[in-house]
This record gives structure tokens, C-alpha cells and sequence, in this order.
């Protein structure tokens, strides 16, 4: 099934309100960034990371790349970046899921398109901002 949009996973909202989701300054939480196929089936429903789809190719390993989050609060917009993560192969990916690494999704990010790789796969994430950080809570 193709990827149908950019979503915020139910359990991530859910997860924000029980405090299970730690973003800060030396947290122990890690979050990851894994690659998809237009075969993977991740919408706002996504509970958790799943090989299901997932990009199988040299260069790239299962479970993505370690994300490096930064965080901001100011004028009543919070808000979460990270920094841009690059893999060196040749591969095709259609998305991506955003997790902590126990498993719990955070957000699907759909490329738009097939996107593809002949040396090095790089994800740009948009400025840390309130007006353009990839998840912004006002």
C-alpha cells in the first residue's frame, strides 16, 4: 500500500501527555529515523517501528540512523528538529518513520515521491523554528 501522507502518530500524542517521550538536553531516550519503500503501510495508526516495507540494501541498516533532536519553546510554540542524517549506498526510499528507539512512533514523513540514491541518502530536516521545525506543538 503507498505511503498516503505525513502523519503524527496517535501514540506519540498520546505518549506526550504520559511523559513517555523525553527530547531534552541528556535524556536517555534515543530516537531513530527509518527508511521505507512505497510498500510500507505507515499512517497516524503506526504504533511502533516495524521492518514491514523497510529499505533492505547495502549502505543502509535495519532501523535506520540515531536522530539528534533539538528542542525549543519560545512565544507558546514548542517545537522539534533534528539534525539532517545521511547513509552512503545506492537505494529507493518513499518515507520515512521517526521512533523512539524502544520501538514507539513519533511522526511518518512521506517524500512525496520515490526518492533515489546512487552514493549517498540524505534526509533534510526543515530549520529548528516555530515556524518550520518538523513537529510543532502551539
Amino acid at each position: 500500500m503507498a505511503f498516503t501522507g505525513n502523519f503524527t502518530c496517535n501514540v506519540f500524542k498520546t505518549g506526550l501527555i504520559n511523559g513517555d517521550f523525553d527530547f531534552g538536553v541528556g535524556t536517555s531516550d534515543v530516537y531513530k529515523i527509518a527508511l521505507y519503500t512505497n510498500t510500507a503501510t505507515l499512517n497516524q495508526n503506526t504504533a511502533a517501528y516495524t521492518t514491514d516495507g523497510e529499505v533492505v540494501a547495502a549502505g543502509y541498516t535495519a532501523g535506520g540512523n540515531v536522530l539528534t533532536p533539538t528542542v525549543g519553546g519560545p512565544d507558546g510554540t514548542a517545537f522539534i528538529s533534528f539534525a539532517n542524517t545521511v547513509w552512503s549506498g545506492a537505494f529507493t526510499a518513499r518515507g520515512a518513520l521517526i521512533y523512539k528507539d524502544s520501538g514507539a512512533a513519533v511522526c511518518v514523513l512521506d517524500f512525496g515521491a520515490d526518492k533515489v540514491s546512487t552514493t549517498t541518502f540524505q534526509v533534510q530536516f526543515p530549520p529548528a523554528s516555530v515556524s518550520s521545525a518538523i513537529i510543532r506543538i502551539s
